[in-house]
């Protein structure tokens, strides 16, 4: 190891022993886990089956041996004989190699299951994967979680089991070697000990080179990705030529990454390839001499170029799999940078959710907010309490300071000070601006998890009928049908979907994010009104010409993040009826009186 590390920091990767200790820590945890069991049986399966391919290799080494001076002295007999064990042995040998290989495969799929299981759990855990976007911090986590993933268990099995059988190997034929020419078995370990220094020496800069790759590739697919799931934006707004830029200096990044990859591999193959061309004529030119002067059989020359074959492939791993080491290590920082992320805790400054599941208010205790980025001042001191019943409009000069309002709600901001207490996530609601429909049935959209196995399917539909969504049901095909909603309905259905999920789980509270900027202000007036009925108090945030009469208090926060909170007025009122404005010629819902003095 301390040979290691030194060599890495030479190569300029973020591996270090903690990264080595929490590598093994993952191991223990597997061996742990409940796959534990069978993990371990696959691995001793996997060294039995090490012991008998190096043993079944020597002996092919003395089947030829034997095989070839038969041939040398004329012996048909002979020739027979041991052509008949030499194929009966290599045919032992491949039914171990399959089933070898077989195992191998079944380990590493176990594992990746099992670790990207854990991966996803954390990174779907405290919200961690909005974290992580919204901080920038960590490039693709996607593809970490994936491909990383994948690459790690599949090339740390591996390499595992290479050094494994490389022990085993140089075990196995060292006598055998030394047997035939104690100088050629010198020249093995020197000559793999030279070209091992050589490669390391001209393939340095692959580690770092491979490292980069890995994102370069994940952001190149991003922006393929991007263009497919907007494909109707982009194709209405001509914005074409302005993502083809884009698309082709993420190429260009890529290749140029790529082409010095490319150059560093030709480098290092000059060398790697006439160094195993080297190894065909090594033996011969040692062993040659002496079957020569009649000090050894013909056969011992093809022995010793097996037996020196093998041992020389295992002491040159480094040689022969530096390109795979690369990229490797490239792969286990990553990963390592991505579990880093995915536990670091939210920063102390942020403002702090509390639930109290008895209480029937939303509250804002002395809360500030910042932008995320410059941290501007959005939002000073606010100190307010939103109690079951009373429907709240929010408005502002300032979007940022809505939207930071809205987040901060649903623990979703990181820069402020200030406490927030609500019910819980189950008894509050966030709808955002574009509603979120997710692929699968329309069941699974409507209902919560668990939800489907107690509510009947004609209190779904009702629920449909009141939202006037029995045409989107119609274009579903029922309720269990998979589709991809965002291409079969419009954003005002979508939307109105959205409420009905709201309708069906009976929170006491929803949070709304300028819901009338995808539906007219009537749909909009029935939709709360059907809340209200419903017992289901609402906070939405509005635009200044939103009609303020269906709420019970107005909160205005000003540019300079300065606040008031007022009861509605008929001027607010007739605001929203003015020309141009959108509350003009649209029939007005003044909902129920209900008692707003402990806002």
């Amino acid at each position: 190891m301390r040979i290691i590390w030194p060599l890495l920091n030479a190569f300029k990767v973020p591996m270090t022993p903690a990264i080595w200790n929490r590598f093994l820590l993952m191991m223990r945890q597997l061996g742990a886990s409940e796959i534990g069991g069978q993990a371990k049986l696959l691995f001793v399966l996997l060294i039995l089956f090490l012991f008998a391919m190096n043993g079944l290799n020597v002996l092919n080494s003395y089947m030829n041996r034997d095989f070839m001076t038969a041939v040398e002295h004329q012996d048909m007999q002979g020739f027979v004989h041991y052509a008949l064990l030499f194929i009966f042995v290599l045919g032992i040998s491949t039914v171990v190699a399959v089933i070898y290989r077989y195992t191998e495969e079944k380990l590493g799929l176990i594992w990746r299951k099992w670790l990207t299981q854990q991966a996803i759990d954390r990174y779907l855990d405290d919200r961690t994967y909005f974290r992580l976007h919204s901080s920038g911090q960590l490039p693709n986590p996607d593809q970490r979680i994936s491909e990383d993933i994948r690459a790690l268990t599949a090339t740390t099995l591996s390499f595992t089991l290479m050094f494994l059988n490389a022990t085993f190997t140089v075990v196995a034929f060292s006598g055998v070697l030394w047997t035939i020419s104690p100088l050629l078995f010198v020249v093995a370990v020197a000559y793999s000990i030279l070209g091992s220094l050589l490669t390391i020496y001209l393939g340095k800069p692959l580690v770092k080179l491979n490292y980069d790759q890995l994102d370069r590739e994940a952001n190149f697919r991003s922006r393929l990705v991007h263009v497919r799931e907007n494909a109707e934006s982009v194709a209405l707004l001509r914005r074409e030529e302005r993502l083809r830029v884009r698309l082709r200096y993420r190429l260009d990044q890529l290749t140029s990454n790529f082409q010095r990859i490319i150059e560093v591999n030709r480098n290092l193959g000059f060398f790697t390839t006439g160094y195993n061309y080297l190894i065909q004529i090594i033996p011969a030119l040692f062993v040659a001499p002496l079957f020569i002067k009649g000090h050894a059989e013909f056969g011992v020359i093809t022995q010793s170029a097996v037996a020196f074959g093998h041992l020389l492939g295992a002491f040159s791993l480094i040689v022969t799999q530096f390109q795979s080491i690369s990229t490797y290590t490239a792969v286990v920082a990553r990963l390592n940078a991505l579990r880093d992320a995915m536990t670091q805790t939210g920063p102390e400054q942020a403002p702090k959710v509390e639930f109290c599941e008895d209480c029937g208010s939303i509250a804002f205790e002395h809360l500030t907010l910042n932008a995320q980025r410059d941290g501007r001042l959005l939002l000073k001191d606010l100190s307010l309490s939103v109690p079951s019943g009373v429907c709240l409009l929010v408005r502002s000069t300032s979007e940022a300071a809505e939207k930071a309002l809205f987040r901060a709600t649903a623990d979703l901001w990181y820069r402020g000070e200030g406490r927030i207490l609500h019910p819980g996530h189950d008894a509050i609601f966030f709808l955002p601006e574009r509603p979120y429909v997710p692929p699968g049935t329309l069941r699974e959209i409507l209902l919560r998890t668990a939800q489907e196995r107690w509510l009947p399917d004609w209190q779904i539909l009702a629920s449909l009928e009141s939202l006037n969504l029995q045409q989107a049901l119609a274009k579903a095909g029922g309720l269990d049908t998979e589709h991809d909603w965002g291409d079969l309905l419009s954003l005002s259905e979508q939307q109105r979907l959205s409420f009905a999920r709201v309708l069906l789980a009976s929170p006491r509270f929803v949070f709304l994010d300028h819901p009338s900027r995808s539906l007219s202000e009537c749909s909009l007036g029935e939709l709360l009104n059907l809340l209200r009925n419903q017992g289901i108090t609402y906070l939405t945030l509005g635009d200044m010409d939103d009609d303020p009469r269906f709420y019970d208090r107005l909160l205005e926060i000003a540019a300079d993040g300065s606040w008031r909170i007022r009861p509605p007025t008929s001027n607010d009122a007739a605001d929203s009826d003015r020309p141009g404005g959108k509350g003009s010629g649209a029939r007005k819902h003044r909902p129920p009186a209900s008692d707003v003095e402990d806002l």
